[in-house]
């Protein structure tokens, strides 16, 4: 009888702790729940998602070629497509008209008109310009456009008769890319030297500091500024654009740096730490498996609030000449166009890609916010 109770004694127990295993929720579990919760930073991620997938096909999206030049519609202003014609009659697909240059003649200026008679539908997954995606797979299908010779121009032409919709989605390519390449070298940098000066300390670590409290006394964008002009004009546009990157990211590593290593002070007395020192591991295995498992969660919070900062270094670069360069596309150089007040207040779309600039900027912060909340999900 006492074998049969202590039986059921110990079912009853095993059965408590399997409910008790299955209420305990792991820290990924809450961060995640955490997140969740901030609806903005869902929003700015999924912004964000959204983003850098239209950057990834923008070949696709776009339905032109951004370098196609298009003499017969310079500066043209963004071109609607409409569900009523000038007679009022409804047509379920919406349609572009026909445009034609004319002359104002009270101010002389190139001025478009439509075409009442001339009606090209909207078509979706049409042929066009060739591109390709990532670099491998080759295509000509494009998610939009009209028949020849109808031109849909849906944020307008610059000033030299290019399609503003479909370089915006290409200078995304090389504006967002900047930001997450920028970072990546940041992190590469700053977290192992800031892990290595906090652990080794001694001589190293004042040498460290001394280096991050020179690059952090200097203005940033002038500094910026004066690293962009070493870069040769000769140099091809694929090489200043990885160089675009160094120099962002040379600059950006010591914030990172700082707070790495003031987190590795309060951890290289921990328990695990000592134990792995005494147990005869390298330096390198304890900073590689130990410290900067530990430190992971603080290095992505940092690295999301930071590619704002990359995005709008990069734009700044390239809207004062010194940045990305054709025949690749940026949004910095796309708003290079708009430095004239003249063409602000003749061809006030030029300034479209700073939308895309400001709500991208936006999101990041978003989410960047969303995570530190989340990184720390006992908070209430």
């Amino acid at each position: 009888m006492d074998i049969s109770r202590n039986t059921e004694n110990n079912t009853v127990a095993r059965e408590e702790r399997k409910k008790d295993d299955e209420n305990v929720v792991s820290v990924g579990r809450l961060t995640w729940l955490r997140f969740k919760r901030n609806r903005l930073a869902v929003l700015g991620g999924v912004f964000l998602i959204l983003m850098y997938l239209s950057a990834i096909f923008a070949g696709f999206i776009a339905p032109h070629d951004p370098r196609m030049v298009y003499s017969q519609y310079v500066s043209m202003r963004p071109q609607g497509l409409h569900f009523f014609d000038t007679e009022g009659n409804f047509h379920l697909v919406p349609f572009a008209y026909a445009v034609e240059s004319a002359v104002d003649p009270a101010t002389f200026r190139k001025t478009f008109e439509i075409v009442p008679e001339e009606k090209y539908p909207l078509q979706l997954f049409v042929h066009g310009p060739e591109y390709t995606i990532l670099g491998i797979f080759e295509s000509d299908i494009h998610l939009f456009g009209v028949e020849e010779p109808g031109r849909l121009f849906l944020f307008g032409t610059d000033s030299q008769g290019r399609d503003i919709f479909s370089r915006v989605w290409y200078g995304a390519q090389v504006s967002l890319s900047v930001g997450l390449v920028g970072v990546g070298l940041t992190l590469v940098f700053g977290s192992i030297l800031g892990i290595a000066s906090g652990y080794i300390g001694g001589v190293f670590d004042d040498v460290m500091q001394r280096i991050i409290e020179l690059l952090m006394s200097f203005p940033q964008l002038p500094l910026w500024l004066a690293l962009a002009t070493l870069i040769p004009n000769n140099w091809p546009s694929d090489r200043t654009y990885f160089a675009i990157t160094i120099v962002l990211a040379v600059l950006s590593w010591g914030s990172l740096a700082r707070q790495t290593r003031s987190m590795v002070y309060a951890l290289r007395e921990a328990d695990f730490v000592t134990a792995a020192r005494y147990s005869n591991c390298s330096n390198w295995r304890i900073i590689t498996r130990h410290l900067l498992p530990n430190t992971m969660g603080h290095i992505i919070v940092v690295a999301t609030t930071s590619i704002p900062g990359m995005i709008l270094g990069e734009t700044s670069l390239s809207f004062l000449g010194l940045g990305i360069r054709s025949p690749l596309v940026s949004w910095g150089l796309l708003l290079s166009d708009a430095q004239h007040v003249r063409v602000l207040l003749q061809q006030p779309w030029i300034l479209t890609p700073a939308i895309f600039v400001i709500a991208t900027v936006i999101a990041f912060n978003f989410l960047g916010d969303g995570l530190r909340d989340a990184a720390d999900p006992f908070a209430k």
